[in-house]
């Protein structure tokens, strides 16, 4: 079996194409998300309607947001969420607005599997805790979230990807053989990095392929030019949600 996960979409469909293309190379047999398909990109319903044929999403803090109210987001974050929510209720027709908002409504908020674990934020706080790299200098924090991980936990959130151990160590994809991290029984928090929105500094897409033995990390570019053009082009869009993404921050 072998299981392609994304995260954080973030309405941003050119990359989420590219990525799907990429897992259509795979062969993969399913194809999970943790969340955060809305949020930041033009694209909402878009990529709404993509990740409804998926076979699991989680609910993310974004797709919250755009149900109830955002809290404790920036400026360009909400006034993002309010735009994305209109495009949700603006939809092509009634029924497939409504299906839009049903399957939002819907979406679980952790999903486990044998001895995986699956959330958008952690397992102590799936929606909304934030689990950085530098949290190892905060060995207590993560000691009660492994305290509630079976032995492997999929998270997105962030937009930085690696592997979190046990013994408070992190290590990014890069630095593993191939960008592959192989199971050895070891309990690990593996943050899967952003489709739509990365932050670890290389500005490609990135999702995980994982199977019985091991976790892929993969990197997919995407035209992100194309994409910062049509957040320019619309005024409830703060522009520097489409300058990140040349940099990946």
């Amino acid at each position: 079996m072998k299981t392609a996960v994304v995260s954080d979409i973030h309405g941003n469909l050119d990359a989420l194409e590219a990525v799907l293309a990429d897992i259509k190379a795979q062969e993969v047999d399913r194809i999970f998300c943790l969340g955060d398909v809305v949020g930041y990109g033009p694209n909402p319903r878009e990529c709404v309607d993509i990740v409804r044929t998926f076979d699991l999403c989680i609910l993310g803090n974004h797709d919250q947001a755009a149900l109830f109210d955002p809290e404790g987001f920036s400026h360009g974050a909400e006034q993002a969420i309010f735009w994305t929510r209109r495009q949700l209720e603006t939809g092509d027709n009634e029924e497939e607005t409504l299906s839009r908002w049903h399957f939002l409504c819907e979406l679980p908020r952790t999903y486990t599997e044998k001895n995986l674990l699956f959330v958008h934020g952690s397992a102590r706080n799936p929606l909304c805790e934030y689990v950085f790299p530098e949290d190892i200098y905060n060995p207590k924090k993560l000691e009660k979230i492994f305290s509630l991980i079976p032995n492997v936990c999929f998270q997105g959130h962030t937009h930085v990807p690696g592997v979190f151990y046990e013994s408070a160590q992190f290590v990014s994809p890069n630095d593993f053989e191939n960008d592959t991290y192989q199971f050895n029984g070891e309990k690990v928090m593996i943050n899967v990095g952003s489709v739509g929105q990365p932050r670890d500094g290389d500005p490609r897409s990135c999702y995980v392929i994982v199977d019985e033995k091991s976790v892929q990390f993969r990197r997919v570019a995407y035209p992100i030019e194309k994409v910062a053009d049509k957040i320019r082009d619309i005024d409830d869009l703060d522009d520097s949600q489409g300058d990140r993404l040349f940099e990946g921050h």
